[in-house]
């Protein structure tokens, strides 16, 4: 195509572009731009005669190659260089300087061009970036930072445990929060089939008073039957909360599936209403192991590093995936869309809706913490215990 251009005049090609995005249809005009450094107003402008039909006249003047305005870093030697000193300000630059902290948005970019003597429009500095090798780019997560030193033993000492409690035909539960939702006619992100120009009328504003209330789904998935439970709660993701989805869980499902389990091993992220330093979350712990009769062991994942938490890609991706592009728009379509989530390795989702009331900032006193049976493991015991039966309880 750029062979094309080089063979016409300013007309004709103005013309032969302006086609091209016509053909292309929706983007045609961006990709073209791109494509081959027409400016935007020209091809419109070439748009504009084609269906109009108001071709200049064969005898009209046509500018000679290389003719018009001379550009502004021919006209201006000094321009290319301030252009260049402002793009790598953000690593050598003058902390002081005014564009450090701004968005280098191309207007932006122009404003300060000008004052520093060298006056040019945005489009001029958008053109000019573009045929310095710049684009528009999103913040790409790849810095890592430091691991904590323990987390490879960790994730080995979590394998041992599966496989002992697998093993012994004890059941296994990967469990986390899901990101809170709200109910009601919101946007949700995703695409989703439907007629052709009939999208989902949703609310223009996500103001919370428009909706039902927050969904704040709970999950259990159990590693060994592929199987997974949702508790949608209605408050707080509080501790209390937390292990109330975990009993549902062993009431509804556990205690059918595993009748002579005595232990359950939970495998569970740093932080959250499930952490590692939540007191409450033990608290309630030990009330719903002496409910259950079940010894119940906890392997925390290293700070950081949830997204190895099996729950994560193995039940809460394929919700995320069930219902991209579906407002959300009472509990019952939340309840609907999370238990109709399959998969092709045959992953079965139950969901079950938790109106209770789950008060926040509960604290337990140092002596209800002292009566907890709780059995810190030799290896790295903050993140690894079991907490037994009471005495009273056995």
């Amino acid at each position: 195509m750029l062979k094309v251009l080089g063979s016409l005049n300013e007309a004709q090609a103005r013309w032969y572009v302006a086609r091209e995005a016509m053909v292309r249809g929706r983007g045609g005009l961006k990709a073209l731009n791109e494509l081959t450094g027409m400016s935007r107003p020209t091809i419109l402008k070439g748009v504009r005669e084609l269906r109009k039909r108001e071709l200049p006249p064969a005898g009209e003047r046509i500018r000679k190659p290389g003719a018009g305005r001379p550009r502004v870093e021919t006209m201006d030697p000094g321009f290319e260089k301030a252009l260049q000193r402002i793009m790598d300000e953000n690593t050598a630059g003058d902390p002081m300087s005014f564009l450090r902290w701004t968005n280098k948005s191309t207007a932006t970019i122009a404003m300060e061009l000008t004052r520093l003597g060298h006056r040019a429009s945005d489009e001029t500095v958008r053109r000019r970036l573009r045929e310095l090798g710049y684009s528009l780019q999103v913040n790409a997560k790849t810095i890592e930072g430091e691991s904590p030193a323990e987390r490879d033993e960790q994730y080995r000492y979590i394998n041992r445990q599966v496989k002992q409690f697998l093993r012994r035909g004890e059941p296994v539960l990967s469990i986390d929060t899901k990101k809170k939702e709200k109910v009601g006619r919101f946007k949700n992100g995703g695409r989703t089939w439907r007629s052709k120009g009939d999208p989902e009328k949703v609310n223009i504003y996500d103001y919370p008073h428009l909706g039902e209330g927050p969904a704040i789904p709970y999950g259990a998935y159990d590693v060994h039957r592929n199987e997974g439970f949702v508790n949608v709660g209605m408050t707080h993701d509080t501790a209390e909360f937390a292990v109330a989805s975990l009993r549902r869980w062993w009431r509804c499902f556990g205690r059918r599936h595993y009748p002579n389990a005595k232990a359950l091993l939970l495998c569970a992220d740093g932080g959250g209403s499930n952490g590692s330093r939540i007191r409450a979350w033990k608290y309630f712990l030990q009330q719903f192991a002496n409910q259950s009769g079940l010894e119940i062991t906890t392997c925390h994942y290293p700070p950081g590093t949830s997204k190895w938490n099996k729950i994560e890609h193995r039940m809460f991706s394929f919700i995320s995936l069930n219902w991209q592009g579906r407002p959300l728009i009472s509990y019952e379509t939340v309840l609907n869309l999370i238990g109709s989530t399959r998969t092709a390795k045959g992953l079965k989702v139950k969901a079950q809706l938790d109106p209770r009331m789950y008060e926040t900032g509960v604290k337990i006193p140092d002596e209800e913490m002292e009566l907890i049976n709780l059995q810190p493991h030799k290896l790295y015991p903050k993140w690894n215990y079991t907490i037994g039966l009471q005495a009273a309880e056995r």
